[in-house]
């Protein structure tokens, strides 16, 4: 079973905005806004912490005022940059609701209990979420993340069951060249 991770990933700097070290977010969370709702946010090595205050929005993403960040070289420097949080500052999820780096590495299964490989990734293209599996050899398949695709999610378990549409995840065979 995977260990939660300690820390997520609420959103990337995506830009500057203006002059004045104004900054783009690009969030990971439900709200635009919560991006820097919970206090000081990390980078990845959790080295560098930066102080956020929303000042507006430009191309539907939160723009920020990064402490200490006062010009556009600084805030152009910062695109990128992913941004972290301690898993306790965040709310508890309702069932049937989960933060994605607690779906990351969870084993998928099919209906019948055949390993399928793990989810690498959760991808969000604005038509619902989409998994991301690594199966043997490194090939990967995506699958939506709705309760008619993915049924069970055992996070305790560190599993899913995967019950993907016809076809979806069945081998391909390499077919000679004429």
């Amino acid at each position: 079973m995977p260990a939660k991770s300690e820390r997520v990933c609420v959103g990337a700097f995506a830009g500057a905005q203006g002059v004045r070290g104004g900054v783009r977010i690009k969030p990971f969370t439900a709200e635009p806004d919560s991006v820097a709702a919970y206090g000081p946010v990390t980078d990845e090595s959790g080295n560098r912490r930066f102080e956020l205050r929303i000042t507006g929005h430009s191309r539907g993403m939160p723009v920020v005022k990064v402490k200490g960040v006062e010009d556009r070289d600084a805030a152009e420097a910062l695109k990128g940059t992913r941004l972290y949080v301690e898993r306790s500052v965040l709310p508890e999820t309702e069932e049937n609701e989960y933060y994605h780096a607690d779906l990351i590495g969870l084993q998928a299964q099919d209906t019948d209990g055949q390993q399928l490989g793990a989810v690498v990734a959760v991808h969000e293209y604005g038509a619902g979420d989409i998994l991301e599996i690594e199966r043997d050899g490194g090939r990967t398949d995506m699958v939506p993340f709705t309760l008619a695709c993915v049924p069970t999610v055992d996070i305790a378990g560190g599993r899913i069951v995967v019950d993907p549409p016809a076809g979806s995840l069945e081998e391909v065979l390499d077919e000679p060249d004429n």
